[in-house]
């Protein structure tokens, strides 16, 4: 059974990531890139669907574990009565040239005593469906099926043989000695693979971490979690497109045992906008000059064709898809690969492009006129389509609503683009951008507004609250401290709480097409320390930000949402709206008076 979701570490090698649990086991790896089928998910199954586990021989899981300072390297220390071991975990970073395969990478270090190790190697391509051929070749173990071949090479003294569809490795490990294993993939019509040094692979992917994570301009209270949250989000960075992800993995549920359960590894216009501020705001500004890049070649066509989410390389096409081999992580089924959210519409997506574009732009970054002349056509586009219904944020199945959300980050786009034509001098149909900017900021205030009780609401037509409402305050829509403003953040504060926290909405078949409940929502929670600081309720808003931060793992990861009643988290992991979040909330509390 796979472990809890906080049980699972991240390592990544910015074209892929694999999750380690607590127990030595790699339960989910996708190669070679994020969204390529696993060759390991025991995540969403057993460990007969695809697992690496490597451990003393025995125990069942790791004393202590941490991250090497400011880097995705991850030491893992297990005390047994034979002596200590430390097991570090890591991924070199690749190039873009495509010659570097991907490779994870496991050294085994005695610190005392002699301790037995053993590694279980089961590689089932396809995610799990397929269990490959496996031969020996000198000192490899080569794994063939269809178009992936994987490669364990291990040194000598390590022995390595075959048992029940099973690589089993068995070596001792005394203090001071140093065992690494390497696996490596590549297309299986390559005749070989390059065997590295894993020692300077090391040092290697040491350095290029703590060299990119020295330029994290944020130094104050909550240093070190933002700071693991920007490694964590430049980590779902994919290096040769600069496309990024909204989580490594699929299908982990929105709560056990139900049909909430989405594929994420796919790059989302409104996800990686809002990745793109929070890195933005933390000084890295060369992943944001990739996503522009990506995104001009991912829209590029027009602009009726925009998708609210693409592959990492641009592709349009995301199908859903479900994998009925595969039992589900502790038995939540469907189990889903592909979105179908590709085809809904989603308005807000524009507003969350035309913002980050103007970050950008406060951030030094110019705006070219090949970028201008996108920008023009995606407002040409949403001055002729903002007044429709959408699927919205929260990317409902069903039917399409007039969201509240969507109309203000219309309003949001509408305002940007005034802003950058102002800014720049760039030519711009500045009255048409105005109008719009005034009659959308006027339609929602008549129709997505509750006059009795002095809310606004999920939708138009409707009575349920919606956290996405308060970025009528996040976004500049209405100032904070606008009575409708206060009695939204008040009303979300109250009638959304959820042991604490947050909830998106109040899930109901009728709402969304789909049965069952969830668990707090991690991004709206912030979101609401955001609006409670901004209507001067700082104290309340530092205690709320402390609280979500405090249910990170041990390692600073947060997943999508969080239980408070099993105390667990929710959702794929690590989530990037999540950390986002997190790091534009500490940037807020960083704020004078904060």
């Amino acid at each position: 059974m796979a472990g809890r979701i906080e049980d699972y570490a991240l390592i990544g090698d910015l074209q892929t990531a694999a999750l380690v649990g607590r127990d030595g086991s790699v339960d989910w790896l996708c190669l070679p890139r994020f969204d390529s089928p696993s060759c390991f998910a025991a995540l969403l199954g057993e460990q007969r669907h695809g697992a690496w586990r490597l451990a003393p021989a025995g125990a069942a899981e790791c004393a202590s574990r941490r991250y090497r300072a400011d880097t995705l390297v991850l030491d893992s220390e297990w005390h047994t009565p034979d002596g200590r071991v430390r097991i570090t975990d890591f991924m070199p970073q690749r190039g873009t040239d495509g010659r570097r395969p991907p490779q994870l990478v496991r050294i085994v270090e005695g610190l005392e005593g002699a301790v037995p190790i053993r590694g279980e190697l089961r590689l089932r391509f396809n995610y799990g469906r397929i269990n490959p051929w496996v031969r020996r070749t000198g000192h490899h173990r080569v794994a063939v099926a269809g178009p992936d071949s994987a490669w364990l090479r291990v040194p000598p003294g390590v022995h390595t043989y075959g048992a029940d569809g099973t690589t089993v490795s068995e070596v001792t490990v005394t203090a001071g000695r140093r065992v690494p294993f390497v696996l490596t993939w590549q297309p299986s019509h390559l005749p070989t693979t390059p065997r590295g040094d894993p020692e300077a692979a090391l040092l290697t992917t040491l350095d290029a971490w703590q060299r990119w994570a020295a330029g994290c301009r944020y130094d104050g209270e909550w240093r070190a979690a933002v700071l693991r949250s920007l490694i964590t989000l430049k980590a779902l960075a994919y290096r040769p497109t600069g496309g990024i992800v909204a989580a490594p993995t699929a299908s982990l549920p929105e709560r056990i045992g139900g049909p909430r359960n989405w594929d994420y590894r796919f790059c989302w216009l409104r996800d990686s906008s809002m990745t793109l501020s929070a890195l933005l705001r933390g000084g890295f500004r060369e992943e944001a000059a990739a996503w522009r890049q990506w995104l001009l070649r991912a829209i590029a066509g027009d602009p009726r064709d925009l998708q609210a989410l693409y592959g990492v390389a641009g592709e349009r096409v995301v199908t859903e898809t479900v994998a009925d081999w595969l039992p589900g992580y502790r038995g939540s089924r469907p189990v889903r690969f592909g979105n179908a959210a590709v085809d809904q519409l989603q308005l807000d997506v524009h507003g969350e492009v035309v913002d980050t574009l103007h970050l950008a732009l406060l951030a030094g970054i110019p705006m070219e006129r090949h970028v201008w002349t996108l920008l023009r056509a995606l407002m040409g586009y949403l001055e002729q389509h903002w007044r429709e219904p959408d699927e919205g944020l929260w990317e409902v199945r069903g039917g399409r609503r007039h969201f509240v959300h969507s109309k203000v980050m219309c309003w949001v786009a509408a305002d940007r683009a005034v802003r950058l034509a102002e800014a720049t001098g760039l030519p711009a149909p500045l009255d048409r951008w105005r109008a719009m900017r005034e009659a959308v900021h006027a339609d929602v205030c008549a129709h997505g507004y509750d006059r009795r009780r002095g809310v606004f609401v999920q939708h138009y037509g409707g009575h349920g609250l919606d956290a996405a409402t308060l970025f009528v305050v996040k976004t500049g829509f209405l100032p904070p401290d606008d009575p409708r403003v206060v009695r939204t953040v008040d009303a979300v504060r109250d009638g959304l709480d959820h042991g604490g926290l947050v909830r998106r909405y109040r899930p109901t078949p009728d709402t969304d097409g789909l049965p069952g409940g969830e668990g707090a929502f991690l991004a709206c929670s912030f979101w609401l320390a955001d609006a409670l600081a901004a209507t001067g309720r700082r104290a309340e808003a530092r205690e709320l930000f402390a609280r979500v931060v405090g249910l990170a793992n041990d390692l600073g990861l947060l997943s999508e949402q969080w239980d408070p009643h099993a105390r667990r988290q929710l959702g794929n992991t690590p989530q990037a709206f999540s950390h986002v979040a997190l790091v534009n909330t500490a940037f807020t509390l960083a704020e004078p008076g904060g």
